[in-house]
Parts: structure tokens; C-alpha cells; sequence
């Protein structure tokens, strides 16, 4: 349950897409900068050996931090490229599945949109976080938008922890340190000029 006392922990979402000479280490300058607490592997791309060394690159630099690392959607790759988890974007439907598959050890997290519903079964049926999202205006998706009022809701009765994510600024930042345990950060920093100096901007949001 959040807890408002407790600042929200930051969770960075890699772009879709990115230059694999460069990336890893702008990643790793974010996080000798700022506590993250998790990252995910988000590219768009299907080209399972783009992935793959996506992957090998940015494990080498969450790793080395002791920052956890999931994947976005592909739940065979978890245990072949020695990742942390997998990041399920189909809110409930696979969480049992994906639990059978990759044990208690795995991190699962489900993104749930803006559906009570779909958050309740995701936890119950064992993801270790639920995702909510979009909270911010964005002309991406299908204009759904996960609301003060659901994660005001959520942390009063829910026990799994959830995360805030899409389309962040600093005034929802404010508006929702005290309701959520996370907030998946990824766009907002990536298309800056500083990557770093954005996302300390945002981190110092949620103490204002």
C-alpha cells in the first residue's frame, strides 16, 4: 500500500527505439544520478537479435547498479538473456500463465490501462505490481486516461503496489506522490536535450 510519508520510486522506461553506441550510457548517467529502482526494456522492434543485444547492453549497466531489469512483452526472452522480469502489457490475461512459467523468483508487472478491474485480477493472481496509465493528456492510445481518483482509490485499498505512468509533468508528479508507489518515466526524458537534468526535475517534483 502507498504510503504518503514515502516518496514514490522511479521507474525508467526506455524509448522504442535508440542507438545502442550511445543509449547505454546515457541510461547509466541517469541512474549514478538518481535512485531508480527498476527499468524496462521497451523497444518496439520484433528483431529478436536487436533485442537481445539491447538487452545484454543495458543488463551490463542496471546490473552493475543493482537496478532490477524487466522486458516489455516477451516473456521467453526473461530467462535466456538473465533478466529480472517481464513487463505484461495485456492486463490480466496472461499473469497467471507467466507466473507458472517463470516462477515466484520473477518480477511481473501488468499494465491495466485505467480498469479497476483488470488492476484486482492482475494483483490476485500474482503480479508483483500493477501499471496505470495513460495520467497524462496524450493523442497516442485510445484516449483513456488513468485519473487522480483511481490511484487515490488504489492506495487506500489495494496492497499491490502500483505504478503512475504516461504523459507525467511536474503538476501530476504533485498531484500524485501521495498515491502511488511508482512512477515509469520514460518519454518525458528521453526526447530532452539532458536526459538527467529532466528526470532530477521530475524526481525534485515529487518533493514540492
Amino acid at each position: 500500500m502507498s504510503d504518503a510519508q514515502d516518496a514514490p520510486q522511479i521507474y525508467l522506461i526506455t524509448p522504442s527505439e535508440f542507438d545502442l553506441s550511445s543509449y547505454p550510457d546515457q541510461l547509466a548517467a541517469c541512474l549514478d544520478k538518481v535512485d531508480v529502482a527498476c527499468v524496462r526494456l521497451a523497444l518496439g522492434t520484433k528483431d529478436e537479435a536487436r533485442i537481445s543485444k539491447a538487452a545484454d547492453a543495458l543488463r551490463e549497466v542496471t546490473h552493475a547498479r543493482d537496478v532490477a531489469l524487466v522486458i516489455d512483452s516477451h516473456i521467453l526472452m526473461v530467462e535466456r538473456l538473465g533478466l529480472d522480469g517481464v513487463h505484461l502489457p495485456d492486463g490480466a490475461r496472461s499473469v497467471k500463465k507467466v507466473r507458472k512459467e517463470l516462477g515466484n523468483d520473477a518480477i511481473i508487472g501488468s499494465f491495466c490501462a485505467n480498469s479497476r478491474h483488470d488492476g484486482m485480477t492482475a494483483g490476485e493472481l500474482g503480479a508483483d505490481y500493477v501499471s496505470f496509465g495513460p495520467v497524462g493528456v496524450t493523442p497516442l492510445g485510445d484516449g483513456r486516461q488513468a485519473e487522480l481518483e483511481l490511484f487515490e482509490w488504489w492506495s487506500m485499498m489495494i496492497e499491490v503496489p502500483v505504478v503512475a505512468e504516461g504523459a507525467l509533468d511536474d503538476t501530476l508528479i504533485r498531484a500524485l506522490t501521495p498515491h502511488t508507489d511508482f512512477f515509469g518515466i520514460g518519454d518525458e526524458i528521453w526526447g530532452a536535450d539532458d536526459p538527467v537534468s529532466a528526470l532530477v526535475g521530475l524526481r525534485d517534483a515529487m518533493a514540492a
